[in-house]
């Protein structure tokens, strides 16, 4: 009896700990969408802003990926959100080739099949390719702004017109970038502060 109760309470605060990990992911998710003009939909349709991202871990590149389903999921894949996703996932991964069964090879081919069709219903959807992008990568990293930069070339290269989409896979990755940026900006004012008074 007595070495049941430490086991409970031990899987009761891995599950606590797994809740709040998920619930991290979600807000930051929430946070990059609502950045670049997303709606949230369903439940989570409370308002995420950057200030309540800022204390916790910074946006991953699978994190950027997966926030670009909320605004752009329904959507067909083209090629040039195929070369945004190919670049994220090198960015991400630190590898210069597609991984076999990887997020950017599944957009590859998405990108190459929705060419071909001429039914809008039949294309693959970026919300198809890109939900649980995080679980799909075999490393991530949060976003720079040097990763911003990248997705955003491979993007605007890939596109015909020489622009790139509203609330596509470069839009997230940039938003993520900038509230990465602002949370960083922000722990080292907040670090600033507590050394000053420590030194007071």
């Amino acid at each position: 009896m007595s070495q049941e109760q430490p086991r409970r309470e031990e899987a009761e605060q891995e599950h606590k700990s797994i809740k709040d990990v998920q619930e991290s992911s979600l807000a930051r998710k929430k946070a990059v969408a609502e950045s670049i003009g997303g709606q949230v939909h369903g439940k989570d349709r409370k308002q995420v802003s950057s200030e309540s991202v800022s204390g916790r871990a910074n946006i991953t590149i699978g994190e950027a990926l997966e926030a670009t389903v909320v605004t752009a999921g329904s959507r067909p894949v083209d090629y040039s959100d195929a070369a945004a996703i190919q670049a994220a996932e090198v960015r991400a991964t630190g590898r210069t080739n597609i991984i076999p069964g990887g997020v950017a090879a599944a957009a590859q081919s998405a990108a190459t099949r929705n060419a071909r069709l001429t039914k809008e219903e039949e294309k693959t959807k970026l919300a198809e390719i890109l939900a649980e992008a995080s679980s799909k990568l075999p490393s991530d990293k949060p976003v720079t702004r040097k990763d911003a930069e990248g997705v955003i070339g491979a993007e605007l290269r890939n596109d015909p017109n020489l622009c790139t989409r509203p609330g596509g896979v470069a839009a997230s990755i940039a938003a993520a970038a900038r509230l990465n940026q602002t949370n960083t900006t922000s722990s080292t004012k907040n670090d600033d502060n507590i050394l000053k008074q420590k030194l007071n």
